[in-house]
């Protein structure tokens, strides 16, 4: 067994246990901001139980690694954005904001903390344990498969289309309850991402493929600019069975989309691309637009929105009621590594 302490001197380590996000709820509860993906400093230093200095000291030693997996620091009108979102507006010149993937970065970085160090004692067992599982147990797995997939992807369907919906609308109009309700929501949306890292390890060990790290996944798409991210889109849609893949390019014959296709049961796509700064998010007015370009103008009978961001509460009510799925950056990045999206299915 590896001593936790192997991972503050050995980069390479720590890249490789990154997608282990969910060790940081098992050790401690971490708070999220209201769009669910980022974190501040201070939230970051409370969750360690250090001061924001040591934070900030810490980014100093190691800001390329830390903005590689999810810091980013926001100033003038994005940072203004962020704020109408996330935060009460201030007079503050920047914010820095950390995904989870960046949390977990600094717990594997942070000396003088020990939640840090029980943070990185969990993930190197946790390692250890996949590594030496056992093969009969993972052939039960395989042999229940099919069943886990079906549970875990309804349950998803209806969290993603139903439930968290209608938390957003209750926190919306809600007074005395809004923080309990923004809590259950961020439950809620944890249980989600649990069962798509669930379902994503089942879909690796029904096609006899050696279970891979989501580790660079979404790093490589943030590189890709939008033709690229484009494509990339393009290849997942054939990866998944569809075919007549068209993509636009944005030139002036798209109608308001960037890919068309049609699944192997013979629905019609339409598919809207948008590669923003993970920061960012898409907003009510341009899931309005896509709407009215696929439903209306394409007549899809499947309608995408892939955005490499989050998306605000209101372009998800609006996604909800007009039949759009919005594939956001944590949806994007299991996608992309090899879970089918439920509606192509």
């Amino acid at each position: 067994m590896i001593n936790e302490s192997v991972l503050l001197e050995s980069r390479t380590l720590r890249t490789s246990v990154l997608e282990r996000t969910d060790v940081l709820d098992r050790v401690k509860a971490l708070s999220l901001l209201p769009d669910g993906l980022h974190v501040t400093t201070a939230m970051v230093a409370a969750y360690y139980e250090v001061a924001e200095t040591a934070i900030r000291q810490l980014i100093q030693r190691h800001r390329d690694e830390l903005t590689g997996n999810g810091m980013a620091v926001l100033r003038g009108s994005e940072l203004q954005d962020f704020e109408s979102d996330n935060l009460s507006p201030s007079k503050r010149r920047s914010l820095t904001i950390y995904s989870r993937r960046a949390v977990l970065n600094v717990g594997m970085l942070l000396r003088d903390s020990e939640v840090a160090r029980q943070v990185r004692t969990y993930l190197l067992d946790a390692e250890h344990e996949v590594r030496t599982h056992p093969v009969d147990n993972l052939v039960h797995r395989v042999t229940w498969g099919n069943l886990h997939e079906r549970i875990d992807n309804r349950i998803t369907d209806v969290l993603g289309k139903t439930v968290v919906p209608m938390l957003n609308v209750l926190i919306e109009t809600s007074g005395e309850q809004r923080r309990e309700l923004i809590s259950l929501r961020e439950d809620v949306q944890q249980i989600q991402m649990k069962l798509v890292e669930h379902d994503l390890q089942i879909s690796r060990l029904q096609r006899g493929q050696e279970v891979r790290a989501l580790t660079g996944v979404i790093g490589t798409i943030d590189a890709m600019n939008w033709k690229e991210f484009e494509l990339h889109v393009a290849e997942l849609l054939r990866r998944d069975g569809c075919t007549d893949v068209e993509v636009y390019g944005g030139h002036g014959g798209d109608r308001g989309v960037d890919i068309t296709a049609k699944t192997a049961d013979g629905r019609t796509v339409a598919v809207q691309c948008k590669n923003f700064a993970p920061f960012r998010h898409v907003l009510s007015g341009e899931m309005q637009k896509f709407l009215g370009s696929s439903k209306v103008l394409h007549q899809a009978d499947v309608a995408l929105y892939v955005a490499t961001c989050a998306f605000t509460r209101e372009s998800l009510a609006i996604a909800a009621q007009g039949g759009v799925t919005a594939v956001h950056r944590g949806l994007l990045e299991a996608w992309s590594a090899g879970v089918r999206l439920q509606v192509l299915r």
